[in-house]
């Protein structure tokens, strides 16, 4: 241990805290938390330590301590400068999107949609569910069950939702308010797990089609009855309380860690959900970490159930809610359930993707094989256009070989040679990265742009036009159009004959391209739907956009019935626009 260090040890306090780990250029490496900083973070330097903690340990240089009132509110100090540094020893759970709701709209015609988040109170929300694909089967078997209005906004005539007999037609008929009313009930209802009367209503309708020949009918009817009975196979175990609760349970296993979430609403499960990471340092306070991580995107529910009293009692000042550990019942039950996913979960990753586990020795033999520190933050750019069209750039992050999406970039280019990758290239490069060191934000380890030398030099010119000074390499290719190395600002290249260093390249590479070109076909096909729509009488600008919200691709727009086009327009302003994609 260095003099520096012990010097730092023996001035720790007995008090609650943040402490960040720092190595020689002075990056930090590791963020953490405890309710006595002396005793917590003296224990990585005074006691013998293993593994993947023994080798952060030896790379500190330095460390700071941050003092806090309180454990809750180190917690919540931690988990922002993780957020704000990705320190590559803090375990990080992969960028997931807010899970999809089910809302039901209040006032007026009660329709139903997917959301993401429960902002809007204009809705009475359902969920969240895990599973987007349970969330759209749900809302499709409702919309199926309950006559309620299905478009977004009101034709002038009936549509086919009608004449199936899923719509009572608001846009003939005057519905009464206490009709809508007793429809809000019912799909509450049935989201709270009370289908029974619906089922047996659905089932007396296929008999009755089936005794009048209408077999087809019938055939609808079984469906729907299927669906139900699904779903509520689907609820092996529902609990009588009807309680919005989260259950976690954790397992380890040769070096890794899993963490399973069983999700219920108003008493039903909803979705399952696993995180497998590497174990670092003491489960207890990693699981509470993570779970600390995944209620900063999710809503906490009225109970969290875990099987262990020590993360309890980690996030008993954070968690503004009931939190249990529970021996025995139905809780425990369920407790049981998630803990054998955890453990099912860790099969399942030691069968198929231990293979990919460890990106950051990937990473630090990157770094050995173009003479650079480990790149452990890498960011790619590329651009996409056609024919000088719709010219578009992207910047896609890695961290620690796993994509960062909350870092990913979309740019608009701005100068008028489009066709010019070079000056794209230039042009996006400048703007992100003058605007990071504005905003005084990390830069990169590395920085991998797609193309040989020219595309390096123009990276390099705007980087000495931000004054940023980060490592700069291209993807070069072989003949077959393969990433085969890399080369640097002189030209040297660099083979990469290691296939798991290919591998990892290639998956960057090619996320980059996807999120590059998906951007660019979004703004295309938004500019030539607009541009089809000119001239039709009727059509303003409201008109147009409300058009590509509900069909963004010209061809889905040409399929459409002009029946379906009445929905959202006047009828002669969908007649005209009809003739015109079929003239």
């Amino acid at each position: 241990m260095t003099e520096k260090l012990k010097n730092l040890i023996a001035n720790l306090k007995h008090l609650p805290g943040v402490y960040l780990m720092h190595n020689e250029a002075g990056e930090i490496i590791y963020v953490g938390k405890a309710k006595d900083l002396q005793k917590r973070v003296s224990q990585y330097f005074l006691r013998p330590q293993v593994g993947k903690v023994f080798k952060m340990v030896t790379e500190v240089d330095y460390f700071e301590t941050i003092i806090c009132a309180n454990e809750k509110e180190a917690l919540v100090l931690e988990m922002n400068l993780i957020q704000t540094h990705y320190p590559r020893y803090n375990i990080l759970l992969k960028d997931d999107s807010h899970y999809p709701y089910i809302a039901l709209k209040k006032k007026g015609d009660p329709y139903l949609v997917i959301k993401r988040n429960n902002k809007d109170r204009n809705y009475d929300y359902f969920g969240p569910f895990p599973n987007a694909g349970a969330a759209y089967q749900m809302i499709d078997l409702l919309n199926k069950i309950f006559p309620i209005r299905k478009c977004k906004n009101i034709p002038h005539q009936t549509c086919l939702y009608y004449h199936l007999g899923q719509c009572i037609a608001p846009c003939i008929n005057k519905i009464d308010e206490s009709v809508y009313l007793a429809y809000k009930e019912e799909i509450k209802s049935f989201m709270n797990g009370n289908n029974s009367k619906q089922y047996n209503e659905i089932k007396a309708k296929m008999v009755e089609a089936s005794n009048n020949l209408e077999f087809e009918k019938a055939q609808e009817y079984k469906k729907t009855l299927e669906a139900i009975k699904h779903i509520n196979d689907q609820q092996n175990v529902e609990t009588n309380d009807k309680k919005d609760r989260d259950i976690f349970a954790f397992n380890a296993k040769e070096g890794y860690l899993a963490l399973a979430i069983l999700n219920y609403s108003k008493g039903i499960l909803l979705g399952k959900h696993t995180y497998i990471v590497e174990e670092f340092d003491d489960n207890i306070e990693q699981v509470a970490e993570l779970i600390t991580q995944y209620y900063d995107t999710h809503p906490v529910p009225s109970q969290v159930v875990i099987n262990s009293k020590g993360v309890i009692d980690i996030l008993s000042d954070y968690l503004d809610t009931e939190l249990v550990s529970v021996t025995r019942g139905k809780l425990q039950e369920l407790i049981i359930s998630a803990s054998e996913n955890a453990l099912n979960a860790l099969d399942e990753y030691f069968l198929s993707a231990k293979v990919d586990s460890n990106k950051v020795e990937m990473l630090e033999n990157l770094g050995r094989l173009i003479n650079i520190k480990t790149p452990y933050h890498i960011e790619l750019f590329d651009n996409s256009h056609l024919q000088g069209s719709y010219p578009v750039g992207a910047m896609v992050a890695f961290i620690n070989g796993e994509p960062a999406k909350k870092l990913y970039r979309k740019f608009r280019i701005e100068h008028q040679e489009a066709r010019d990758d070079l000056k794209s290239m230039e042009e996006v490069i400048y703007r992100h990265y003058s605007r990071l060191i504005s905003e005084e934000k990390k830069l990169p380890d590395l920085i991998l742009v797609d193309g040989g030398l020219n595309q390096i030099k123009a990276a390099l010119r705007a980087l000495e036009s931000a004054k940023a000074d980060i490592n700069t390499f291209g993807l070069v290719k072989n003949d077959k159009h393969q990433t085969a190395g890399l080369m640097d600002r002189d030209g040297n290249t660099y083979p990469i004959e290691d296939k798991n260093i290919f591998f990892l390249l290639t998956r960057m590479q090619d996320e980059v391209h996807r999120f590059a070109i998906s951007y660019h076909t979004s703004k295309r096909n938004k500019a030539m739907t607009l541009s089809i729509l000119d001239g039709v009488e009727g059509l303003g600008d409201k008109r147009k956009e409300m058009i590509y919200r509900n069909y963004s691709d010209i061809s889905a727009l040409k399929n459409v019935s002009i029946q379906e086009l009445e929905q959202i327009l006047p009828s002669d302003v969908a007649e005209r626009l009809y003739m015109k994609l079929h003239s």
